[in-house]
């Protein structure tokens, strides 16, 4: 971990910034729709420390770790372990959870701190790099902004949250993102009752959004990265001029992966964008709403 901490407030003081090394955190926090500034800032001092039990567990967090293993260590980085082993792929190390992991500990913390003595709403949304964790109660709502595609800034649906269960993390990965993806997903997002679950579920979903073709170039990981965790393991290194076929089968597995971990109780549903296409399960907790303009593309679609 570097020592280039840098906390920050955002001129509209709606937000605040905590950065550390690979660490960008987006800190917000209200209780009856008024800013808590204070507590905020707090939080934003917490998440160095998690960031910290990362970097010491570094060497083993980049390889396999037992059950046992995991209970002796710290809490972010057991919740790493224990999301990562949920979903299952062995192809996954607890790495594949870092972002959300952090993400749902910072927001526990400060929805903690905001709830102590008062009423009323209180909403808190931790971003880890478009990697969110989200607390809501007492009638709080949010809205989250859909990407298909990760290397594009426009949305095209937009999904719902209330206060009722009230604990998500909404997670995205896939071509273009901050880590390497097996599959040819320009996105994959998911719902889930945890960040750090959300995390390693859709590193999964991206990852199985694949089939065979011609045009698809994969590499093993460390041939691009030397220090990645998975440095064997061939992923995507370009997707172009995909045939319409390819696009629906890889969109039809991912879909039955999503659906997997749905029917295990890990994840409330997931949207998946591939080629133009859009793809996604029953979502629940959730109302995915298109944004005007957009049209979704009818096949595989499951949300009522």
């Amino acid at each position: 971990m570097t020592s280039d901490r840098r906390i920050f407030i955002s001129p509209d003081s709606t937000f605040v910034v905590a950065e550390n090394g690979p660490m960008r955190l987006v800190i917000r926090g209200w209780r009856r729709e008024r800013f808590r500034t204070e507590a905020v800032l707090e939080t934003a001092e917490y998440a160095f420390s998690c960031l910290a039990q990362v970097a010491g567990c570094l060497s083993v967090l980049k390889g396999r770790i037992s059950g046992e293993a995991a209970g002796s260590l710290p809490t972010v980085c057991r919740n790493m372990c224990e999301s990562v082993a949920a979903v299952g792929d062995e192809d996954l190390t607890p790495m594949a959870s870092v972002a959300g992991a952090i993400a749902d500990e910072v927001a526990d913390y400060l929805f903690k701190r905001i709830g102590q003595g008062g009423a009323g709403p209180v909403k808190v949304i931790v971003d880890n790099g478009g990697d969110l964790a989200v607390r809501l109660s007492g009638g709080a709502r949010a809205t989250v902004g859909l990407r298909p595609d990760l290397n594009a800034p426009g949305l095209s649906h937009k999904m719902e949250l209330d206060s009722s269960p009230g604990i998500y993390g909404v997670n995205t990965s896939g071509m273009g993102g901050r880590s390497f993806t097996r599959g040819i997903a320009s996105a994959a997002t998911v719902l889930a009752p945890a960040s750090s679950a959300a995390d390693a579920a859709a590193t999964a979903i991206a990852n199985a959004c694949f089939h065979e073709d011609e045009n698809i170039v994969r590499v093993p990981a460390g041939q691009l990265d030397p220090h990645t965790d998975i440095p064997d393991i061939p992923v995507t290194l370009r997707a172009a001029d995909l045939n319409p076929e390819t696009v629906e089968k890889a969109l039809a597995a991912a879909v039955d992966k999503a659906e997997t971990l749905k029917a295990a109780g890990l994840i409330h549903g997931a949207f998946i964008a591939c080629g133009n296409r859009t793809a996604m399960t029953r979502i629940d907790h959730a109302r995915i709403v298109p944004l005007a303009g957009n049209r979704p593309s009818p096949e595989r679609k499951n949300q009522p």
